[in-house]
C-alpha cells in the first residue's frame, strides 16, 4: 500500500512542477507588462519644464492709518483692485483666464508669512486666517467680500473693518485673497496678501492729527496738543481755540503764547509743535486795517504784506525802511480788532519771511480800543525806531535756520507787539528809519 502511494506521487511531481512553473510564469509577465505600461508615461513628464506660476496680487499699497469703521482703500484712495498675474521669477506680467473666477477677500495674521517670505502653501495661508473674536461682528464687514476676477482684474467695493488689531501678538493685520475651491478649474493660483498694518479703534480717527492743519482746524489737532488735554485747556482758556489763532499769537507775541503753554511743554515739544504748525496752507486771504493817512494789509496769521502810509506803498521787501515800533503798534492794533478787519482776496508770490522779531513780557489789554483807528502818520515810541534792515536779515537768518522759510502762499513779515509801543508813549517823529 506504501509502495503504491510513493509510486503515485513520483508520477504526479512532474506534472505539478509544470503547472506551478506556468502559474508563476504568467504571474511575472503580467507584473511585467503592468509596469512598461506606466514607465513611458514616467519618461515623458520627467524632462517637462514646471509651468509658470499664476498669482493674485493687489494693485496697490493700502492708504495707512486704517481705522475701524472707514472704508479700506489704496494709497490713490480709490477702492482696492486685486491683479491676476504670471509669475516667473521676480518678473510679474499681467495675464488673465478664458473664464471668470471667484476670489475671497479675508483677514490674515500680520506675523505672516514668516521671515518675509514670498511663497507659502495653502495649508499655511489657511492656518493663519484670522477670525473674529468672541462675541464680535466678522473682522471684516461689506458687501464685496467675494468678488469676481473677469479680464484679470477683481474691483473690491466698500469694505471696513469691524475691530481693530490690538489683540492679536503681532498686532497687525494683513487683507489677503484666495480662489474659491472648484472656480479656477484645477488651475492653482497663489494667493495674495497686503503689508502689514495696524487697525485703531475708530475714536482715533477722531483724535488724529491732520497733516497738514488748516487755519479753521481746532488747536489740538497740532502735534503734542492733546484734546482736552492739559495745553488745550490752557490754550482754550485763552481764547485760542483753532491753528489760525495759534499762529497769529506765535507771530504777534510768541512770548506770550509760551508763556500761557507753561514750563510743561519743553523747547523740544514746542519745536515739534510749532513747525507742524507752519506747515499750514494759509490761501490768499488778506486783511487790511484802514486808519487816517495808513493802512496795511496782513496776511491770515497777522504777518505784514504791504502798508500804504500817507500815499507812498511799501511791498515786503520794502518794509524793513519803516520804524519798526511804529509798524508793531499797526499791527497790535489789527490784532486786537481783527473781526473788523476789512478781508480780502489777495495773490501773491513772494515767500513769507518768518522773522522772530523782538518779544515782550507782558502784552497789553486791547480789547478796549475802537475798531476804528484815525491816528496821525509819523508817530511812534521815542526811542525805540532800530535799524530794521539789519532786524529784517537776523531774522530771516534765523527763521531759515529753523527750518520755517518755505510756507507755502505766505507773505509777510512779523512784527511782534513791543511792550514800550503804547499808545501813550508815541511822539511825533519820522516813520522811516533814522540814520
Amino acid at each position: 500500500m506504501v509502495n503504491s502511494l510513493q509510486n503515485l506521487c513520483m508520477a504526479l511531481e512532474p506534472m505539478l512542477r509544470r503547472v506551478v512553473n506556468e502559474e508563476v510564469e504568467n504571474s511575472l509577465k503580467r507584473c511585467s507588462s503592468r509596469s512598461f505600461t506606466r514607465s513611458p508615461s514616467l519618461r515623458i513628464q520627467a524632462p517637462e519644464s514646471s509651468p509658470s506660476s499664476l498669482q493674485l496680487k493687489f494693485r496697490k499699497n493700502l492708504l495707512l492709518p486704517i481705522f475701524t469703521g472707514s472704508k479700506i482703500v489704496d494709497i490713490d484712495n480709490s477702492s482696492l483692485q486685486i491683479l491676476l498675474v504670471e509669475t516667473r521669477g521676480d518678473l510679474a506680467v499681467p495675464t488673465s483666464l478664458p473664464h471668470p473666477i471667484k476670489v475671497e477677500i479675508l483677514v490674515l495674521d500680520g506675523d505672516f508669512p514668516s521671515d518675509d517670505r514670498k511663497t507659502w502653501t495653502s495649508e499655511e495661508f489657511v492656518n493663519n486666517i484670522l477670525k473674529e473674536r468672541t462675541g464680535k461682528r466678522p473682522l471684516l464687514a461689506g458687501d464685496c467680500l467675494m468678488v469676481t476676477l473677469r479680464d484679470g482684474i477683481a474691483p473690491i467695493g466698500e469694505i471696513e473693518f469691524t475691530d481693530n488689531s490690538s489683540w492679536i501678538r503681532s498686532r497687525k493685520f494683513r487683507i489677503g485673497a484666495r480662489v474659491v475651491s472648484g472656480s479656477s478649474n484645477g488651475v492653482r493660483i497663489h494667493e495674495a496678501i497686503t503689508e502689514a498694518f495696524v487697525v485703531k479703534d475708530h475714536r482715533g480717527e477722531l483724535y488724529k492729527k491732520h497733516h497738514p492743519p488748516m487755519l479753521d482746524d481746532e488747536v489740538w489737532r497740532l502735534e503734542k496738543i492733546g484734546k482736552d488735554g492739559a495745553f488745550h485747556r490752557k490754550l482754550s482758556a485763552e481764547g485760542i481755540n483753532t491753528v489760525q489763532e495759534f499762529l497769529k499769537l506765535s507771530t504777534v507775541d510768541q512770548h506770550r503764547l509760551r508763556r500761557i503753554l507753561g514750563p510743561g511743554m519743553s523747547e523740544k515739544t514746542w519745536e515739534v509743535t510749532i513747525k507742524h504748525a507752519k506747515t499750514c496752507e494759509l490761501g490768499n486771504k488778506r486783511y487790511i486795517l484802514h486808519g487816517q493817512n495808513f493802512s496795511i494789509t496782513l496776511n491770515p496769521i497777522c504777518q505784514v504784506v504791504s502798508a500804504v502810509i500817507d500815499g507812498q506803498t511799501f511791498s515786503t521787501s520794502d518794509l524793513p525802511r519803516l520804524s519798526k515800533s511804529y509798524i508793531q503798534n499797526l499791527v497790535r492794533q489789527a490784532y486786537a480788532n481783527w473781526s473788523s478787519l476789512q478781508e480780502v482776496v489777495g495773490v501773491s508770490s513772494e515767500i513769507a519771511l518768518l522773522t522772530q522779531g523782538e518779544q515782550v513780557e507782558e502784552y497789553p489789554n486791547h480789547h478796549s480800543q475802537a475798531k476804528t483807528f484815525h491816528h496821525q502818520i509819523g508817530y511812534s515810541s521815542e526811542n525805540r525806531s532800530i535799524e530794521m534792515g539789519e532786524q529784517y536779515n537776523q531774522a530771516n537768518s534765523t527763521s531759515a535756520n529753523m527750518g520755517y522759510s518755505n510756507w507755502h502762499g505766505a507773505a509777510g513779515i512779523n512784527y511782534s507787539i513791543s511792550e514800550a509801543s503804547s499808545e501813550s508813549e508815541l511822539t511825533p517823529t519820522s516813520f522811516f528809519n533814522r540814520n
